[in-house]
């Protein structure tokens, strides 16, 4: 089965004066279904990392490839437009729209995407629904809870079915129940055969997954497999 993400050598090199080797030369193979920790310390490249997985950078050498295709090289509108259909992020900042619902909120997922209003709502309550967030399909982020905010935001990444899922320090603004519910809601998606990535400092959420990916210096290495 074709991997969801193959590096070969990637790379990435800032210019700069002298230029930054924010990650060195790195080979990765993340497979279908896997659920993989990626730690390291402050500055140590996890987020140069997340932004070359999320399409959110290029590569400065190296072939990405993502389900397959060569996605390394293309240029920003066409990186976009992989990133809206292939992959869902979570940020430890919810970023959600105070005056839209959490119904409203997922939608939005959806809104350029070509799907029709009534099944774009449909999709969006399934979503919340799998969340656990049947009943708060029509309240404002403000009113909820900082594990609800975040479950209102998994929904929102996991709205398009990607083949991807991507977490940049999920548990980072809730405290330690919340945490582990969340945990709890990311190892039930990634059991139904979601593929999770999860960028971390806590050891406790780093031992969720099975395959453990450290990073140091801009060296990746792999941990725990």
């Amino acid at each position: 089965m074709t991997p969801v993400v193959e590096w070969r050598d990637v790379s990435r090199t800032y210019d700069a004066a002298p230029p930054v080797e924010a990650l060195k030369p790195c080979s990765l193979t993340i497979a279908r279904g896997d659920h993989v920790a990626v730690i390291g310390r402050s500055g140590s490249g996890k987020s140069t990392l997340l932004n070359l997985l999320g399409l959110l950078d290029a590569p400065s050498g190296g072939t990405y490839l993502l389900e397959g295709s060569d996605v390394g090289g293309l240029t920003e509108a066409a990186r976009t437009g992989v990133r809206n259909h292939l992959l869902g992020f979570v940020f430890q900042a919810f970023h959600l729209l105070s005056y839209r619902t959490s119904l409203e909120n997922v939608e939005l997922a959806l809104l350029y995407s070509g799907v029709p209003p009534r099944r774009r709502r449909d999709s969006a309550a399934e979503a919340l629904t799998k969340v656990g967030l049947a009943h708060r399909l029509d309240a404002f982020p403000p009113t909820l809870s900082g594990g609800e905010r975040q479950r209102v935001a998994i929904a929102r990444a996991i709205v398009k079915r990607p083949s991807l899922l991507l977490c940049d320090e999920p548990t980072g603004s809730l405290d330690s129940v919340t945490t582990g519910t969340v945990l709890d809601l990311l190892d039930e998606l990634n059991g139904d055969g979601l593929t999770v990535v999860v960028v971390t400092h806590e050891d406790d959420v780093a031992k969720r997954a099975r395959r453990l990916v450290e990073i140091h210096d801009g060296l990746l290495t792999e941990a725990r497999a």
